[in-house]
C-alpha cells in the first residue's frame, strides 16, 4: 500500500504546473469536450507509465542491490532539484493542430503520451517501480496522481490554475523527493 500512496501523492504534486497539466488546460480550452480528453489522458498515462514501471522493475532485477540503491538515491534527489524548475509549453499549441485530424481523443492521447516521454512523472514512475516491489501499485498510484492533477485542469480550466500556489506545491514535492532519496541511502533495501 505504501507504493500506491507514495506514488499517488508524489505524482499528483509533481504534476501541478507540469507541462502535461498545462497541455490539459490547453486541450480543454480548445476542444471543450472533457470526457474524451480525460479518457485519452487516462489511457495515455496508463500506457506510458506501464512502460516506465516495467523498465523500473527490470532495472531492479537487473542491477545489484547496492548499485540500484545509489542510482535510486541520486535519482530521487535529482528529481527534487528538477521539481524546482518550472515547466512551460514549448510548441504544444502547434502540435495540437498537427494531431487535430485524429479528433479530440486521438490528439489528446498522442500529445499526452509524447509529452510524458522523459517527463518528471515518467522518470518518477521508473524510480518508484524500481524502489517498490509492486509494479501494479506504482502504476495505479502514478496514474491516479496524474488524474488527480489533470482532471480539475480539464474541468475547471485556467480559472483554477491561476489560484494554485504552484511554486509552493513544487517545493513540497521537491522536499518529498529529497526525503525519499535520503531514505534510500539510510535504509538498505531498495
Amino acid at each position: 500500500m505504501d507504493a500506491f500512496l507514495i506514488s499517488t501523492g508524489l505524482v499528483a504534486l509533481a504534476e501541478m504546473g507540469d507541462k502535461t497539466q498545462l497541455l490539459a488546460l490547453l486541450l480543454a480550452a480548445r476542444y471543450r469536450q472533457p470526457l474524451p480528453i480525460l479518457i485519452a489522458i487516462l489511457l495515455a498515462t496508463l500506457f506510458n507509465h506501464a512502460l516506465a514501471a516495467a523498465l523500473g522493475a527490470w532495472l531492479a532485477d537487473f542491477l545489484n542491490a547496492e548499485v540500484l540503491r545509489w542510482i535510486l538515491g541520486i535519482s530521487f534527489i535529482a528529481m527534487a532539484g528538477w521539481m524546482l524548475i518550472p515547466d512551460k509549453l514549448d510548441d504544444e499549441e502547434d502540435s495540437i493542430g498537427r494531431w487535430q485530424r485524429f479528433g479530440v481523443f486521438g490528439a489528446t492521447f498522442v500529445l499526452f503520451f509524447l509529452a510524458e516521454i522523459g517527463d518528471k512523472t515518467q522518470i518518477a514512475t521508473v524510480a518508484l517501480a524500481a524502489r517498490f516491489d509492486s509494479i501494479l501499485m506504482v502504476l495505479a498510484g502514478t496514474t491516479l496522481g496524474m488524474m488527480i492533477a489533470n482532471a480539475p485542469a480539464v474541468f475547471i480550466g485556467d480559472r483554477l490554475a491561476g489560484r494554485l500556489p504552484i511554486s509552493l506545491i513544487h517545493r513540497i514535492a521537491a522536499l518529498i523527493f529529497l526525503l525519499i532519496g535520503i531514505s534510500v541511502f539510510l535504509f538498505k533495501s531498495p
